[in-house]
């Protein structure tokens, strides 16, 4: 029988394996009811709130920088003061201009009231008069156009001295005191980030769309954020929104999530995982997912009947979350499957029970994978020596591999002698 494919249906008698006297050795695990939430996971990017580039908006020469890096700042806090001699005049000419055309719309208004007298009088014409009305009208655009000029003056004044547009957390400084600056540079002096709150921006399969609407109508989702290993949590916050429009390349739909993170744990542009509560199930059967199977005619589990024989039992899974499986139907709380040792079964078949052992924490997990590594990298070394050495033990690198223990070792010389003495 193939690894995976649904077993064949018990045989009277002896033959095959598990038949006579024989018992396999398997692990179980007993079938539980409890509540299970579901969650779904994407990866994910941190987003801070707010990120502003810092740069100058009128070309002159950096003076000071009057923050550091790291620092937390407010909004309206001087960050950097440019060169503002030439904008300081240029605000004081446009005030001078000002003046001088009141002082001539003073002097035309007076004329004007003076040509409509000798009007009267018919000692001038009308036009006269009509011209020095443009005069004056003429006169009074040129103060407006001047109060333009001083209020973008005193822009381009104001302009030479940077604050922070909101609160945050300053970054890399760019830029050092007696640079020249133009406002055209695609540098910035430093970046300024809010990330208290902070946002995740993260895919899901636009298969979960349905679910993640449906949460939504319910009320507002949790969305926990954690480390790439998913040992640690970073942060949890609520979901904000799904994206308008699915990925059609990918068939994934992006969300974003919005988290307090008070202690700073979301840092911006780090990867997460974002795992979405979509729903509490209430009373469901689990398993452990290593007890589902797949065969030809759907999925399966092997319980452990009363006697301690096995029978393959059809079965309908919902959705995994962590280390449990929701089984829909098939089996009843109480029941003991195998998890482990399921290709040595057949129907009927007599077994060993195990209990299973508790899931491995992270630390042993990691260590357990250290453990392993040592002994492919061992076994990798032993491979040249166990190729090639049994027939050329005279070679320098065999010497140089040569095991420390005698089991398996390369047969003496002498040996190999006497072999072909006898041949």
């Amino acid at each position: 029988m193939q690894l995976g494919s649904a077993p064949p249906p018990a045989r009277g008698g002896g033959g095959g394996r598990g038949a006579g006297n024989a018992t396999v050795p398997v692990t179980v695990a007993t079938v539980s009811k409890r509540d299970l939430p579901i969650y779904l996971t994407g990866l994910g990017t941190v987003q801070a709130s707010y990120t502003v580039a810092i740069r100058s908006q009128v070309d002159g020469k950096l003076q000071e920088v009057l923050f550091t890096e790291g620092q937390q700042v407010h909004k309206g806090d001087i960050l950097a003061k440019i060169d503002s001699r030439l904008y300081q005049a240029a605000l004081d000419q446009a005030k001078a201009r000002k003046a001088q055309d009141q002082a001539l719309l003073v002097s035309a208004q007076k004329d004007l009231i003076r040509f409509k007298t000798l009007v009267d009088k018919s000692v001038q014409t009308q036009q006269s008069l009509e011209q020095q009305q443009a005069k004056v009208n003429q006169l009074v655009a040129s103060i407006e156009a001047d109060d333009a000029a001083i209020e973008t003056a005193r822009t381009q004044l104001d302009y030479t001295t940077i604050t922070a547009s909101s609160d945050g957390r300053m970054g890399v400084r760019n830029t050092d005191p007696g640079n020249f600056l133009r406002a055209a540079d695609s540098t910035a002096i430093a970046t300024l980030t809010l990330t208290k709150p902070a946002a995740v921006l993260f895919t899901l399969s636009a298969r979960a769309l349905n679910d993640v609407r449906d949460a939504m109508a319910r009320g507002p989702v949790e969305v926990t954020a954690l480390s790439q290993d998913n040992v640690r949590v970073l942060g949890k916050g609520k979901l904000l929104l799904i994206d308008s429009i699915v990925d059609q390349a990918s068939a994934t739909m992006r969300l974003k999530a919005m988290f307090d993170n008070g202690d700073d744990g979301l840092w911006p542009g780090d990867f997460v995982n974002a795992r979405v509560l979509v729903e509490l199930r209430h009373d469901v059967i689990t398993v452990p997912p290593a007890a589902v199977q797949r065969g030809p005619d759907g999925i399966y589990a092997w319980v452990v009947m009363p006697g301690d024989a096995v029978q393959a039992r059809p079965i309908q899974s919902g959705p995994t979350t962590g280390d449990d499986t929701i089984i829909t139907s098939g089996l009843s709380e109480g029941e003991q499957v195998v998890i482990n040792g399921q290709y040595k079964l057949q129907q009927n078949s007599k077994v060993t029970v195990n209990e299973a052992t508790a899931p491995a924490t992270p630390a042993t997990a990691k260590r357990d994978r250290a453990l392993a590594s040592d002994d492919a990298q061992s076994a990798s070394r032993q491979k040249p020596y166990l190729n090639v050495c049994p027939y050329y033990p005279s070679q320098a690198i065999c010497r140089q591999m040569a095991p420390t223990t005698t089991t398996g070792s390369a047969p003496a010389n002498g040996m190999r002698g006497s072999d072909r003495g006898r041949r």
